[in-house]
């Protein structure tokens, strides 16, 4: 944006009548001769207007407005000066333009339908003495009209690298190319080409698969002022791999293998494609003679130690071969026997320590009871204690004496305590 002093205000006027079209020359001429009279002196006023950016096919608004207004006349041209409205009056035959807002201060045109042939430079110019003019520019923005991605393998092998490549053609201002594969943001390399004004840009993406990426997306996304949301376009990889291989033992299910029972291995192989042959073989050794292979399947019917070894299970397609072993060890027929012997001894020793206790424990409950209601006469004993200078006889005398009163004493309380008993 940008203001100006015109040359002249009679130059100016004769050009604005020569552009107009025949029919419409003479009704322009005589509104320049009345408004010629009433040109006032650019004392005190200003004409400003503002730059408008719009995207192409939306509508562009260009505003001419003046400060400190004294009824000058203002007038609109385009990028070529030709006159697209003077005051309220549109000389120039393009419907888009429309009038929003005419007055003495401001002058508001529409301008539908914005394609990019309308960029450029609108000059608003107030008829005042000197003239003064104002210029707006119109940006067109230019959204990618059409985003494409190729991949240069539709299959990938693990390990290998591949390229990638994403398009965004026809846009202004060129646009700004951004990676993920599934959630994870990736750089790329981009080169821009230009070609009459409108700008094509081409992303490189350098990318090393692995079997994890079979199926996950690898998403081109594009940035550019003049478009909203995600544009955005995507590929799903599509990795071989060679296969992954798991021993299952299904049988016997405890996994204890014992002579003379019989052991069921099952062969899991999974890849990108699918295996088409399991095989199974026994390292450094022959596969037993009583072996049954069936398919991913190993029987292997009344073990005994001979068969003792490491069985391996193989699997292969068009990307590799892999492999998995199962080391197998028979036990003793009695080994689980003895196993379930030894438990059943230590729980019948438990068991029986178990009642040996509680059996104590009720005996000391029931002597402790007995002996807290009969005191032993040998407790009158200690009552009077003999001293340490009686011979023995008198001892023995002390003794005999303190028995007798106490089988008295007993006695006479048995009496008491039964009835019907006389008393002497």
């Amino acid at each position: 944006m940008a203001s100006a002093v015109l040359p002249s205000g009679p130059q100016c006027a004769a050009a604005a009548v020569a552009a107009a079209p025949p029919g419409l020359r003479l009704r322009l001429l005589l509104l320049l001769l009345s408004a010629a009279a009433l040109i006032p002196t650019g004392d005190g006023q200003n004409l400003f207007t503002k730059d408008v950016t719009v995207i192409e096919g939306e509508v562009a608004t260009i505003s001419c407005q003046v400060n400190k207004s004294d009824d000058s006349v203002i007038q609109l041209l385009n990028p070529n000066r030709q006159t697209i409205y003077f005051r309220d009056f549109r000389p120039l035959k393009d419907s888009r333009f429309q009038l929003l807002n005419f007055s003495s201060s401001e002058l508001k045109v529409s301008l539908t339908n914005v394609s990019i042939s309308d960029e450029g430079r609108y000059f608003c110019q107030l008829y005042t003495d000197p003239p003064q003019e104002s210029y707006t520019t119109i940006t067109v923005l230019v959204p990618p009209r059409n985003l494409m991605i190729d991949i240069q393998k539709d299959t990938a092998v693990e390990g290998e690298e591949i390229e990638v490549n994403c398009t965004a053609m026809a846009s202004k201002p060129a646009t700004t190319i951004r990676w993920f594969k599934g959630n994870k943001e990736l750089k790329g390399k981009s080169e821009v080409e230009e070609w009459s004004d409108m700008y094509t840009v081409t992303s490189q993406l350098m990318l090393k698969v692995h079997k994890e990426d079979d199926g996950v997306p690898v998403i081109c996304q594009v940035e550019h002022p003049a478009v909203t949301g995600n544009l955005q376009t995507q590929r799903y990889l599509e990795v071989q791999y060679k296969p992954q291989v798991h021993i299952q033992m299904t049988y016997p299910l405890q996994g204890l293998t014992r002579e003379g029972d019989a052991l069921e291995l099952t062969c899991e192989a999974i890849g990108k494609p699918q295996p088409v042959m399991v095989t199974w073989v026994r390292v450094d050794d022959e596969m037993p003679q009583h072996a049954v292979l069936s398919g991913p399947n190993l029987f292997i019917n009344n073990l005994n130690k001979t068969d003792n070894g490491t069985y391996r299970c193989e699997a292969s397609n068009i990307v590799g071969k892999a492999h998995s072993d199962y080391m197998l060890y028979v036990y003793d027929s009695r080994a689980g026997e003895e196993g379930a012997i030894r438990a059943v001894d230590h729980a019948v020793i438990g068991g029986v320590v178990a009642v040996v206790v509680f059996a104590m424990l009720c005996l000391l409950i029931i002597l402790g009871r007995y002996f807290a209601r009969h005191k032993a006469p040998t407790s009158l004993w200690l009552q009077r204690p003999l001293s340490h200078h009686s011979s023995p006889a008198a001892v023995r005398s002390d003794q005999k004496q303190r028995l007798q009163k106490w089988k008295g004493r007993d006695a006479a309380e048995r009496r008491r305590r039964t009835p019907g008993t006389a008393s002497h």
